[in-house]
């Protein structure tokens, strides 16, 4: 069975809670996938690496309580993020997790790797695996995962610098399988956008931290409220590969947004170690943070995206003003003769 197929009746919205490096927790996870869209997490989020099995266990557990109540609703699943760089020294373990508890959907970043397609395989997963440019993407179908995450231009975290409709466009070229795509969706018009693109799915990260139950601090989740599209910049400082982060955050930290020097990509670490984050408190974020204005519970997030969704397909449905209908038959003709 396709992935696709397997999502039939799941999914309340087309999209994903993206996987949010330290902010992503079991409350979110169960709280995107109960309102209707694939919840997501960082196994590295998980520190002690022994608590990262207990959390996989917790969402299991809530997830199937709540089927268990709500037969004809039932919640999407979940995903785990895998970084596989080299330099984290979990990966295989957090890998083994799951496939001992049999994830439904693993999302691999900073390297494709063969033999973690094929553990999930073996139990019927699927993976998707994030990318920036057709190079990877290729890459990452060749060595067997399933679909692909486009992270566009304005996604937030380690996102790409190339436009989603030139991303997307050129992928689809040659690729049929699953796609979400990322790059400041925060709106229910914009998951329609990506749909009508030809993306199978929104990936949705930066309106999440934003919400009660992300592990954001305080002073996160308001700056995400306060700041719009202009107060992000795009930097590989932080961990060596680049991303879009807030301006305010680097300011607090005694950076010039304006003036920022270049990393050195080598210096890229995501191991396990309990060393003090120089960085820790430089926050990441995309440009689609205009459109929030207020920290709420995620399942109201969720809701006002589905309202959204369904006011601008129906907008699309009424047609525009524009244009002249005769056009439609021209259209039809066309096609008919292709």
């Amino acid at each position: 069975m396709s992935m696709i197929a397997s999502l039939k009746g799941r999914l309340g919205l087309p999209a994903i809670g993206a996987p949010l490096f330290i902010i992503s927790v079991p409350d979110l996870v169960v709280a995107q996938c109960t309102g209707g869209v694939i919840g997501a997490m960082p196994s590295l989020n998980a520190r002690p690496a022994e608590q990262f099995e207990e959390w996989v266990l917790e969402i299991k557990d809530r997830l199937a309580a709540h089927d268990a109540r709500h037969p004809d609703r039932p919640a999407a699943p979940f995903a785990i993020n895998l970084i596989v760089h080299r330099s984290n020294d979990r990966w295989e373990q957090d890998l083994g997790i799951c496939v001992k508890h049999r994830v439904p959907i693993v999302i691999t970043s900073l390297g494709a790797r063969p033999e973690v397609n094929q553990a999930v395989h073996s139990f019927g997963g699927f993976v998707l695996h994030d990318v920036i440019n057709q190079r990877f993407a290729h890459s990452a179908i060749d060595k067997g995962a399933d679909g692909l995450v486009l992270v566009a231009a304005g996604a937030g975290g380690h996102a790409g610098a190339l436009s989603p409709f030139g991303l997307l466009q050129e992928t689809r070229a040659w690729f049929d399988g699953p796609i979400a795509l990322s790059g400041a969706i925060a709106r229910g018009a914009s998951i329609l956008a990506a749909e009508a693109m030809g993306a199978d799915f929104a990936y949705i990260g930066s309106a999440f931290i934003a919400t009660e139950e992300a592990r954001a601090v305080p002073p996160q989740k308001q700056m995400i409220v306060d700041c719009g599209a202009e107060d992000i910049i795009y930097t590989n400082l932080i961990t060596g590969v680049h991303g879009n982060y807030l301006k305010p955050s680097l300011r607090n930290a005694g950076l010039d947004p304006e003036a920022l020097p270049q990393s050195d990509p080598t210096a890229m670490d995501f191991g396990s170690g309990d060393r003090k984050r120089r960085w820790k408190d430089i926050w990441g974020s995309g440009q689609g943070i205009g459109a929030v204005d207020a920290v709420v519970p995620a399942a109201a997030l969720v809701a006002r995206l589905r309202r959204e969704y369904h006011a601008a397909r129906a907008r699309l449905v009424a047609g525009s003003p524009l244009l002249n209908p005769a056009w439609e038959g021209v259209a039809a003709l066309e096609a008919a003769a292709e």
